[in-house]
């Protein structure tokens, strides 16, 4: 557990300094999210370990809660310090403003991951608050009654297609998962007896209105301008994350014509120290998909049986924005995927999405 909490908390001091002093805080906090576990990733063997998958790691547990708490308070000081009449100015709050949306996304977003998956009401709640400060709280909703459930199949606006370019993708995703959750929700309500206007997207959108305000007044217009562009950098590495870790999986028709199980082959995954620790293992996407339950520090990896990306989950999250440097790396990685014996039908896919 040391090397998760040091990954995760050591930017939180230097994240405070950068967004209250600017100057060598704001450089050095953008410099550790964006350089320095990239750097340590290329010098740290790579992580193939695999703790007990059945322990309870309460202190992973406790870890989550940690973080997402200390969410909220990086909520406050960057509506207070960035953009606002206090804090980093000009340059250096741009830089601030970076960090802050790389650290939402990064660390932030896997940690409100983990917990919305836990059983704990409380912890479900704070990871739905999280999502609701970055002006996400749909993926609360949109993430386990969705995602989990048509993941590597049409029916998945996060799963991107053969071929799909990351902008594309975003927008339908986004805008996609949005209404595909908000359907879900409606679907259970109704299964319950219950009225629609009870559904949880009241207060996603609630809370984002009150977070805007709640901007507006700490800091006038410029921070909550300021806040937005923090969240829609958040926003977009969220997307980068599941446009990376399924691009181009299917799950298939089985002889009854459902699609077959979840399994480890409908994930893409890595291994690198650094950046796992930093994402809460985040990395080690397949295991999470087929044990969506299991707690973060005790999910599996198999460098044999799941598909393997061919650098670390930041790496290929930046080649991802650049569409043609990523279908020269990832397609024919797909398709050796597809003809290794243990995937088929990627072709089909392709056809029927773009239907």
């Amino acid at each position: 557990m040391l090397g998760f909490t040091i990954a995760t908390l050591l930017p939180v001091p230097m994240l405070m300094l950068a967004a209250g002093l600017g100057g060598f805080w704001a450089w050095a906090a953008l410099a550790y999210i964006a350089l320095f576990v990239t750097l340590m990733d290329l010098l740290i063997p790579r992580n193939w370990h695999n703790r007990n998958p059945n322990a309870e790691f309460p202190a992973g547990q406790g870890l989550s809660m940690v973080l997402g708490l200390a969410h909220l308070w990086l909520v406050i000081a960057a509506i207070q310090w960035i953009g606002g009449p206090a804090g980093a100015e000009g340059l250096d709050a741009v830089i601030a403003g970076l960090a802050f949306g790389l650290y939402f996304g990064q660390v932030s977003h896997p940690n409100a991951h983990e917990l919305i998956h836990r059983p704990a009401r409380r912890a479900r709640q704070l990871g739905k608050l999280v999502y609701i400060t970055m002006l996400f709280g749909h993926h609360a909703s949109s993430h386990p009654k969705v995602h989990h459930i048509h993941v590597a199949s049409p029916a998945d606006p996060n799963t991107a297609r053969p071929g799909e370019g990351f902008y594309r993708y975003a927008l339908r995703a986004w805008l996609g998962s949005f209404w595909a959750g908000l359907k879900a929700e409606h679907v259970d309500l109704r299964r319950a007896g219950k009225s629609p206007f009870m559904t949880p997207y009241v207060g996603y959108v609630a809370g984002a209105a009150a977070i805007l305000a709640l901007a507006s007044a700490m800091s006038g217009r410029s921070g909550m301008l300021a806040f937005v562009a923090i969240c829609a950098l958040a926003q977009m590495q969220i997307l980068l994350s599941d446009y990376v870790q399924h691009y181009g999986l299917r799950r298939q028709p089985g002889a009854n014509g459902k699609l077959e199980p979840v399994g480890i082959q409908h994930s893409w995954n890595a291994p690198h120290a650094m950046s796992a620790a930093m994402m809460l293992n985040a990395p080690r996407h397949s295991d999470h998909h087929v044990h969506p339950g299991r707690s973060y520090p005790g999910l599996q990896l198999n460098r044999v049986t799941m598909p393997m990306l061919p650098y670390s989950m930041p790496v290929m999250a930046t080649m991802a924005m650049f569409p043609t440097l990523w279908r020269r790396v990832m397609d024919p990685r797909v398709e050796d995927w597809q003809y290794s014996g243990d995937y088929h039908g990627l072709t089909a896919f392709a056809q029927e999405s773009a239907v």
